[in-house]
C-alpha cells in the first residue's frame, strides 16, 4: 500500500514535475557554468538614527568605492541595483570622533556575491552641539561711480544674518559677504541716496543661513565740487 502511494506521488503529473526538473536543472547549470568575476563599484552611503540634538563637522562622506566577487549575473545585477551602504548613528550620543567600520553587515551584497574589501574600510565622523549666531554683513563694491560722484557712507539693512551650523565652524565664522554693490548702476539721479537688494554669502559648506540670506544696501553719495 504505501509503495503504491509513493509510486502516485511520483507518477502523478509526472510531466509536470520532469519538466520543473528540467528548468531547476538548467538554471543551476547556468548559475555554475558562469565564470566569477571580480569588480569595483562606487556604492552610496546612506545614515539612519542620526542623533536629534548633534550635527556632523567633518568634511561629509557621500559614496565609498566596493570591491567584489561573484558570478558575472549576480554582479551586474548589483551594479544596476545600486546597493547602499547603511552606517547606524544609533550608538552616537555625545560629541566628540566616531569611527565606523564597513562589512557586509553595512553594505548587504546580493545572495552569491562576497564583499572583499570596501575602499576606505573605516570612515570617522566628528560630531557636534548645533549652534546658532548672527554675523556681521559685509558689503562687496564692482565697477566705479560716474565721474562727480563720491560715495561717504554704507548702510545695510539687517546689518547682521542669523547662521547655524556645527558649534566650532559657527564660533570661527566672522561675518558673511554680499553679492557685489553696483556702483557703476548709480547715477546723479540717485542722489544723495541709492539702494540694491543684495543676497549674501558664506563660504564655509558646513553653515547655512536661518533665514532668507537677503540684505538691502544703501549707499550715500555726494556730488563733488
Amino acid at each position: 500500500m504505501i509503495a503504491a502511494s509513493l509510486r502516485t506521488l511520483v507518477t502523478h503529473n509526472f510531466g509536470l514535475k520532469a519538466v520543473a526538473l528540467l528548468a531547476a536543472f538548467g538554471l543551476w547549470y547556468n548559475i555554475a557554468s558562469e565564470p566569477e568575476l571580480a569588480t569595483i563599484v562606487s556604492v552610496p552611503i546612506d545614515y539612519k538614527n542620526f542623533p536629534k540634538d548633534l550635527v556632523i563637522s567633518s568634511e561629509p562622506v557621500d559614496s565609498v568605492s566596493v570591491e567584489a566577487r561573484g558570478p558575472a549575473n549576480e554582479l551586474r545585477a548589483m551594479q544596476q541595483t545600486r546597493i547602499a551602504a547603511v552606517i547606524d548613528f544609533s550608538s552616537v550620543h555625545a560629541p566628540g570622533e566616531r569611527t565606523f567600520t564597513l562589512t557586509s553587515a553595512e553594505l548587504r551584497p546580493p545572495r552569491g556575491v562576497t564583499l572583499l574589501r570596501a575602499i576606505p574600510e573605516q570612515l570617522r565622523f566628528t560630531f557636534e552641539h548645533p549652534k546658532t549666531s548672527k554675523l556681521r554683513v559685509e558689503v562687496q563694491f564692482s565697477g566705479a561711480l560716474p565721474r562727480g560722484l563720491i560715495r561717504t557712507r554704507t548702510m545695510v539693512e539687517p546689518a547682521e544674518l542669523a547662521v547655524t551650523g556645527p558649534e566650532s565652524r559657527v564660533s570661527a565664522a566672522r561675518s558673511v559677504q554680499t553679492d557685489p554693490f553696483d556702483l557703476s548702476r548709480v547715477t546723479a539721479a540717485d542722489a544723495p541716496e541709492a539702494a540694491q537688494d543684495l543676497s549674501a554669502f558664506i563660504a564655509d559648506p558646513e553653515l547655512r543661513f536661518a533665514g532668507a540670506p537677503r540684505v538691502k544696501v544703501k549707499i550715500h553719495v555726494e556730488r563733488t565740487r
